[in-house]
């Protein structure tokens, strides 16, 4: 039995990691456009209330104007009945005051009229900035927007890729009253084990020695391979008791107790043999509880 092939594309950790980073992309994007609208409606509501104090303004200027021209048009009628009613110099000297006040009132007139141009042109300038900080505002949003559809399809295209992933992890039955368990048979795998985020996981990668190797809160000696086979044995001492694990094979839970620890079974998993070594990984409970 030989073990399978590694799986090409991205590890988990990478889809993991790329799954977390987009969804706070969706997040800052969203906030972007949440402050696009906040902005845009602050800056449309200053432009309309300047609009109102302009209009407002111009409403009581066109008032008084209209009072004044109104006082000069009396002013001229009063000055032309005294000229037509009066005789010599008399007469002369209202005409000049008549014509002096017609003067005066073409004069105002055509500055009411620049004035009332200036304010309907200064109106539409600020109508044309409202109108044209509305389309600024609607552009990026849509254009934000458009990056959080990317965004999100991205998300899900990564979360599918790491469900797919995860879902490919196997479950088998241990040794210990039947247990069943999902393991990892390669590093892709064993990562989406990790990011499942259940149990504790420690790699190792172990040879044959006089000395045991701790792996966790464990130790682990390496007592015979056979290459071919994928078989093994080995002895674990946990909790001061020492057990042999004997002829067992690769991507076989191997299940035990570790009273002090864990009402849960601990696991290893041997994934290659080689000639006097072993690689595989330590699988504990992440709660700690004693039997």
């Amino acid at each position: 039995m030989t073990p399978p092939p590694s799986r090409s594309g991205p590890t988990i950790p990478i889809l993991f990691g790329a799954v977390i980073a987009l969804i706070a992309a969706v997040v800052y994007l969203l906030v972007q456009i949440d402050k696009v609208k906040t902005d845009n409606a602050k800056t449309r509501d200053a432009i309309l209330n300047e609009i109102a104090t302009v209009r407002e303004s111009s409403a009581v200027s066109v008032q008084t104007a209209r009072k004044n021209l109104d006082t000069l048009r009396d002013e001229l009628e009063a000055a032309r009945r005294q000229a037509s009613m009066a005789a010599g110099q008399a007469k002369v000297d209202a005409t000049k005051h008549a014509e002096e006040l017609a003067r005066k009132l073409e004069a105002e007139q055509q500055r009411q009229q620049q004035q009332q141009q200036q304010q309907q042109l200064q109106v539409k300038q600020q109508i044309t900035e409202v109108q044209q900080t509305a389309t600024a505002a609607t552009t990026k949003i849509g254009e934000v927007s458009t990056e959080v559809g990317t965004v999100k399809t991205d998300v899900a295209l990564t979360k599918a890729e790491l469900d797919r992933t995860i879902a490919s992890l196997k479950k088998v039955n241990g040794d210990l009253d039947g247990h069943a368990s999902l393991i990892a048979t390669n590093a892709q795998e064993l990562g989406a084990l990790r990011a499942l985020g259940e149990r504790n996981i420690f790699e190792f990668d172990i040879k044959k020695a006089k000395q045991a190797t701790k792996v966790g809160d464990v130790t682990i000696a390496v007592k015979r391979t056979d290459q071919k086979k994928n078989r093994f044995t080995i002895e674990v001492v946990a909790d001061d008791k020492l057990s042999e694990k004997k002829d067992r094979t690769i991507n076989e839970p191997i299940q035990f107790y570790v009273m002090s620890k864990a009402r849960q079974p601990w696991e290893i998993v041997v994934n290659t043999v080689g000639k006097d070594q072993i690689k595989g990984y330590l699988s504990t409970p992440k709660v700690q509880n004693p039997r």
